[in-house]
Formats: structure tokens, sequence, C-alpha cells
């Protein structure tokens, strides 16, 4: 069971990366531009101004990066791994874990706006899980995950997204705790 959790964690940090990317780069002017366009529905935007064309580029680039990390790494962490990266294109692994983290984080804000929550304002358990069920959905086509495997990626990387959001709040990169 350890080896799994270590297992886990290991496969979805790349996503964690992309998740923590947008907030990092933010002051980047790149692909400064919303994802929707700035496009309305029902007079609320889609997404928000928010979820850039920025954060998606450099999000998939660090998973990416992590993921080729990973794939050096592979031959010492062997017993530590979920997926053979020897084995898997670690470009689209990457990408995936990437795409898959914003692609849940967006499907979560775009719900945000129905609901009139503010962009930034937190949504608890939604903003701490979006992005793992997206990273899980989009891999899930190349990877079998088992149910043991979705639910510890939920509340292990739950809990640390907690705790990490925190630490960026305490260091003043992020606006609110949670």
């Amino acid at each position: 069971m350890l080896r799994e959790i270590i297992q886990i964690i290991w496969f979805l940090i790349p996503a964690g990366i992309a998740n923590m990317m947008p907030v990092l780069v933010k002051k980047i002017k790149f692909l400064d531009y919303p994802v929707d366009f700035n496009i309305k529905f029902n007079k609320k935007p889609i997404l928000g101004k928010n979820k850039t064309f920025r954060g998606f580029f450099f999000g998939c680039l660090g998973a990416i990066i992590f993921t080729f990390l990973q794939s050096l790494l592979y031959p010492y962490f062997v017993n530590y791994s979920l997926i053979n990266y020897s084995s898997y294109n670690f470009i689209l692994i990457g990408f995936l874990l990437g795409f898959g983290a914003l692609f849940g984080d967006s499907i979560k804000s775009f719900f945000k706006r129905r609901l009139n929550i503010h962009p930034g304002k937190s949504w608890i358990v939604f903003d701490q899980i979006d992005w793992i069920l997206g990273s899980l959905l989009f891999t899930s086509f190349f990877i079998g995950f088992n149910y043991f495997m979705w639910m510890i990626s939920i509340v292990l990387f739950g809990i640390l997204h907690i705790i990490i959001n925190y630490i960026g709040y305490i260091l003043k990169i992020k606006k609110n705790k949670f």
C-alpha cells in the first residue's frame, strides 16, 4: 500500500506543478489572454480573466519538463514509478498531466461563475480536487488506475493542496489561504 501511495505521488507531481505554474508566471505578459476570449454565457464570463493561455502554456510546459526529469530518473526509481517511463512518450504524458490539471481547474471555474463565486474565492473541496480529477481523467486513457489509486490521489493531493496553498499565502504568492 505504501508503495502505491509513493507511486501515485511521483506520477502526479507534474500535474501539481502545472496547477501551480499559472500563479508563478502571472507577471509574464506572454500569452496573457483569457482562454474564454472574454465571451460571456448568460451574462457571466465563461471561465473568467484568470484562465489564460499563458497559464495553460506554462502549466503544460512545467509538467512536460518534470516528466522529462522523471524519465531520466526512472532507472533509479523503477520501484517507485507507476509507469515505465522508457516505454511512454514523456512529452505526451507530461502534456496530458498538465493539460488535464488545468482543464479540471477550468471546468470548476465554469461552475464557480455559474454559482456567482468570484475568481480567487475558495470553493472548498472542488478547489482542492479539480486538477487531480482532470489529470487522472486525461492520463487514464493510457494508464489503468484502480479505485484505490483514484481515492488516494483525491484525498492525499486534496490535503497537500491545502498545505501548499497556505504556504503560498504565507509567502505572499497567493492572495487567499485555500
